[in-house]
C-alpha cells in the first residue's frame, strides 16, 4: 500500500503508527499483535489506522516490505565484494534487530517454504543481477546466483534474532563484533571465491 499524501500532521501520525506497529508486529507476530496496542502506543485512534492501512494485514505488509527495502538500501550489494556486503548486514541487524524478527515472523505465520513476498523479483533481482556480472568477470564462484546470494545472507545471520546458536545485540563489546566482522568476512570470501 502506498503512503498516501498527507498533511504534515497526517505524515506524523502515519509515521508514529509505522513505528508502534513494527515493535508490535516484531515482539508479538501478525498473530499475536494488537491493534489497540498500536493506536495507544502511536497516539491515535483505529479509525486513523484503518484509513491508512485497510486492517492488520496491510499494515503488517507495509512494515515487513518497507523493512526488505530498508535493508537494501542501507547495506545495498556489491557483488565484487560480497564479504563486506555481509559484514555490512551484519551491522544492519545488529542496530535494527525488529527487522530480522519481522522476517521471521512472516515465515513462520505466512509463508513456511518458498520466497516470503510475492514480488520477491523486485527485492531480489538486482542483486541476482549483480552477482551474475561477478560471475561473468570471474570475481565470484560459478552457481546458480540466488544460492550464493542466499549463502552470503545466512552466513550474515550467523549471530542475528534468527540465530540457533547466539543471538548477538549492539550492546556487547566492540571487540567481539570486530572479531566476527573478521571471521564473517574471511568465510564469505572463501565461501564465494571463483575456482
Amino acid at each position: 500500500m502506498a503512503e498516501p499524501s498527507l498533511t504534515a500532521r497526517g505524515a506524523e501520525t502515519y509515521q508514529r503508527i509505522l513505528d508502534a506497529a513494527t515493535q508490535e508486529f516484531a515482539e508479538r507476530g501478525i498473530a499475536g499483535a494488537r491493534i489497540e496496542r498500536i493506536v495507544a502506543a502511536a497516539r491515535t485512534n483505529k479509525a486513523q489506522l484503518y484509513a491508512y492501512f485497510g486492517n492488520k494485514e496491510k499494515l503488517f505488509d507495509t512494515i515487513f516490505l518497507g523493512s526488505l527495502e530498508r535493508i537494501m538500501n542501507v547495506a545495498p550489494i556489491d557483488a565484487t565484494d560480497l564479504a563486506d556486503w555481509a559484514v555490512r548486514l551484519y551491522d544492519e541487524y545488529l542496530r535494527r534487530p525488529d527487522l530480522i524478527r519481522l522476517a521471521t515472523w512472516a515465515r513462520l505465520e505466512r509463508r513456511p517454504a518458498g520466497h516470503l513476498v510475492d514480488d520477491h523479483d523486485r527485492v531480489e533481482d538486482g542483486k541476482l543481477h549483480a552477482i551474475a556480472e561477478a560471475q561473468a568477470a570471474g570475481l565470484v564462484r560459478q552457481g546458480d546466483p540466488f544460492d550464493v546470494m542466499a549463502v552470503v545472507i545466512a552466513m550474515s545471520m550467523a549471530w542475528s534474532p534468527v540465530s540457533n546458536v547466539y543471538a548477538a545485540t549492539a550492546q556487547e563489546p566492540a571487540e567481539a563484533h570486530e572479531r566476527r566482522r573478521a571471521l564473517l568476512r574471511e568465510s564469505v570470501r572463501r565461501a564465494v571465491a571463483a575456482d
